[in-house]
């Protein structure tokens, strides 16, 4: 039987727990960096369909697209086959036509090992231009926003 190499761990917060595989590892048996991104995307989709209440893509659920506009990673720790993170996602920001959703990678021990932003842009559908963040998904979006520090 083949174990889930991600699923979601937590609703609230909402965490993500993933295991390497041995394919995502150079010939040393380190996770190649470009495998990072991977990881980030499989937390971000999971958490989006979250928000969107579990079906569907959260933009399209509020007529705009929502293709990266930006990524930012600061790598920590290295990772070996069958090492295991925790990824917690959050909404870190809402701006006019972008938002934030940071993603901090950790041990289940607690160790850091990245911290991530994903920053979706809202683009129309019809003409895939930049467009305001809908009324109903800025509402979404709220609900899930990181308290100020």
């Amino acid at each position: 039987m083949m174990r889930a190499t991600e699923y979601v761990l937590s609703d609230s917060p909402f965490v993500v727990r993933r295991t390497v595989r041995w394919g995502d590892c150079d010939p040393a048996g380190v996770v190649y960096t470009g495998r990072f991104t991977d990881y980030l995307l499989g937390a971000v989709g999971l958490y989006t369909a979250h928000m969107a209440g579990g079906e569907g893509r959260l933009g399209e659920a509020h007529g705009v697209g929502t293709p990266c506009k930006a990524m930012r990673f600061e790598f920590i720790g290295t990772l070996w086959p069958d090492d295991v993170i925790d990824i917690t996602c959050s909404v870190e920001a809402i701006r006019t036509r972008s938002f934030d959703i940071r993603c901090r990678a950790r041990r289940p021990d607690g160790t850091p090992v990245f911290d991530a932003m994903f920053s979706p842009i809202c683009v129309r559908l019809d003409r895939r231009e930049g467009t305001p963040i809908p009324d109903s998904l800025r509402a979404v979006l709220n609900r899930f926003l990181s308290p100020a520090p």
